[in-house]
């Protein structure tokens, strides 16, 4: 078990590093929304393959808002957070929840302003027209066919819109695509597959497949991770006792494949030479989504496990090989994660969903260890 006394200075002290990386991020590039770094640097004309992390940044602000009490963070998270407001219309991706649930969410939960659950409401409602009746579940930004264990992460949105408005019809589209999700995508072993393929005429589920991971069979470890979280998420909101199972068989599969430090390879199933690549963002959602399953778990043994491992991960995240505090030049938080392995698109680098699942993992432990 971590030491608190010696883990919360360091889990302070990164806390205030994220917060002055941030503030010479704005600073430099001010109304820019970075998504992964390029030698360290986030202002690069790299690919961005879709339009997913808007929110990340003006969610970290309002994180930040909350630890440090400063005026200067919200004025920013605001600032960042309203040109997202047209976007609760957003048809073409799939990742209305990581786009509203970090930013309006933490607005309206600060402010209890209607406007803002409005626009929550409307984002959880658009996002649910991606359902397909035909298969039941629903669809990724790749195409009508396709469903990603990333909308894991988004179905929250969907069930806070069902809950505030107490629609049972969308309610019912968010558990119908979890337990879609529970069949095609989590295997028996704990471990997931990035996508699953249906044929739309008929909804039979065809094959597991891949763009992120090293094969369609192999486990990807920021989607399990995704997946970890995201039933957490789904279990939060329905209690749903499947739920907490799925996201329990998915964090037992991290913890007895992820080496004892707590960082995963990028793809549990790469060659050899492949997973000495970590993804510092995986292992960040990990320890985010680990302090969530220590509260909801029944067991007080897997409760433990569960925390003492999301401790163990940020100590060690928290070290040198992964914060950047002692590289110079370096703008980004977290090192050492990846965005798209196959596309060279941000591999060994800061990415804004390491950031923020980061500084929001800092957080809750912090509190959990009353500091």
């Amino acid at each position: 078990m971590t030491d608190a006394a010696i883990l919360i200075p360091k889990l302070l002290q990164a806390l205030d590093f994220a917060a002055r990386q941030v503030r010479g991020t704005i600073e430099r590039y001010p109304d820019f929304y970075p998504m992964y770094t390029r030698a360290g640097r986030w202002k690069h004309e790299g690919e961005a393959w879709t339009h997913w992390c808007d929110g990340f940044l003006p969610g970290i602000l309002w994180l930040l808002h909350r630890h440090t009490g400063e005026a200067w963070f919200r004025q920013q998270a605001e600032r960042y957070s309203r040109p997202l407001e047209p976007r609760q219309h957003d048809r073409d991706v799939h990742d209305l929840g990581f786009i509203f649930m970090s930013t309006y969410h933490h607005w309206y939960r600060l402010t209890r302003e209607p406007a803002l659950r409005d626009v929550l409401i409307q984002a959880g409602q658009t996002m649910g027209l991606r359902f397909k009746e035909r298969g039941k579940y629903l669809s990724s930004f790749i195409g009508p066919e396709s469903v990603f264990i990333d909308i894991m992460m988004n179905v929250g949105i969907i069930l806070y819109a069902a809950r505030e408005t107490q629609d049972r019809t969308i309610h019912q589209v968010a558990v119908d695509h979890c337990l879609t999700t529970r069949r095609v995508l989590v295997r028996g072993d704990g471990s997931t597959a990035h996508e699953g393929i249906f044929n739309v005429s008929t909804g039979e589920f065809l094959r597991q497949s891949t763009h992120q991971g090293y094969r369609g069979d192999s486990c990807w470890s920021r989607g399990l991770t995704w997946s970890l979280y995201g039933f957490g998420i789904a279990y939060r909101y329905t209690r749903d006792r499947r739920f907490l199972e799925t996201a329990e068989l998915n964090a037992d599969f991290y913890i007895e494949h992820t080496p004892a430090h707590g960082v995963p390879p990028w793809d549990y199933d790469a060659p050899a030479d492949q997973r000495k690549q970590p993804d510092s963002s995986a292992a960040a959602i990990a320890a985010s989504g680990l302090l969530d399953l220590a509260e909801f778990s029944a067991s007080r043994a897997k409760a433990r496990l569960y925390r003492d491992t999301a401790l163990r991960i940020l100590d060690t995240l928290t070290g040198e090989e992964y914060l950047a505090h002692t590289t110079p030049g370096w703008e980004g938080i977290l090192k050492r994660g990846v965005y798209h392995i196959h596309k060279g698109l941000g591999v060994d680098e800061s990415v804004m969903w390491g950031e923020y699942f980061f500084i929001e993992a800092l957080t809750k432990a912090l509190t959990l260890l009353g500091a």
